[in-house]
């Protein structure tokens, strides 16, 4: 498999509570992946990380290549949890030959996690109507004790009312997140009462031709670079 390189900064809008550190994740062949612990107060951040300065301008920069292609594919994880609107959604059944992105935080993180799901909105926003209407674009909560359906659903709304948001047991989610070599620890409340979820940064893309994961997005990937690439993921095509 193509080892992805570590962006050489820190992740955008990165707040004085984030760091970056590197742990060794196992894909189906293994690979060097980031998490990102990343602090934030109980009362949470902006939902759509504007007043952070976490919206990308999708008209500027170029949309260098960005996506890493992995020689050896890796299945959905088998999961089911509850979604945005308080429904069971079995992420395998549901998102069956449908492009789907994959992406798993938090709704109370300072900068990585708005940011990341703001470009994806921004770069959806471009694709024909046809093409938005195939994509899925999922966001699975690595601090489901504070991102309730309600929460989710009001953060993700704020970005794009058809991101799909799933929360439910730690473990479970934490299971389904190695599955595809991503690391997540159980968030940890600190004594300033502010609490830390250290989670990886990456986005997993799903081609609809087979349903696994042949693309891989690090952090600080672009608007810019999602728009250029959803078309041919939505083709099952590499980037």
């Amino acid at each position: 498999m193509r080892t992805p390189s570590l962006p050489g900064a820190s992740p955008r809008g990165t707040s004085r509570r984030t760091a970056v550190r590197v742990a060794a994740a196992a894909l189906t062949a293994a690979c060097a992946l980031p998490l990102a612990g990343c602090g934030s107060s109980g009362s949470g951040s902006s939902a759509s990380g504007a007043d952070s300065g976490n919206v990308a301008d999708i008209s500027s920069g170029g949309a260098a290549k960005a996506g890493t292609l992995l020689d050896t594919p890796f299945a959905k994880p088998d999961l089911t949890l509850t979604d945005n609107h308080g429904k069971p959604f079995d992420l395998v059944k549901q998102t069956t030959g449908h492009p789907t992105l994959l992406f798993f935080g938090y709704t109370h993180c300072p900068d990585v996690c708005p940011t990341t799901m703001s470009d994806l909105a921004l770069a959806k926003s471009r694709l024909p109507k046809a093409d938005q209407d195939k994509l899925r674009v999922v966001f699975v909560s690595s601090d489901p004790e504070r991102d309730t359906p309600a929460r989710l659903d009001e953060w993700l709304g704020a970005m794009d009312k058809s991101f799909i948001g799933l929360t439910g047991k730690f473990s479970v989610i934490q299971a389904a997140a190695r599955s595809v070599g991503v690391g997540i620890d159980a968030p940890v409340k600190e004594k300033d009462g502010s609490v830390t979820v250290t989670h990886g940064a990456e986005v997993l893309a799903f081609w609809p031709k087979d349903d696994k994961g042949h693309v891989l997005y690090m952090s600080g990937t672009t608007a810019e670079q999602y728009a250029h690439d959803l078309p041919k993921l939505i083709r099952s095509e590499a980037p």
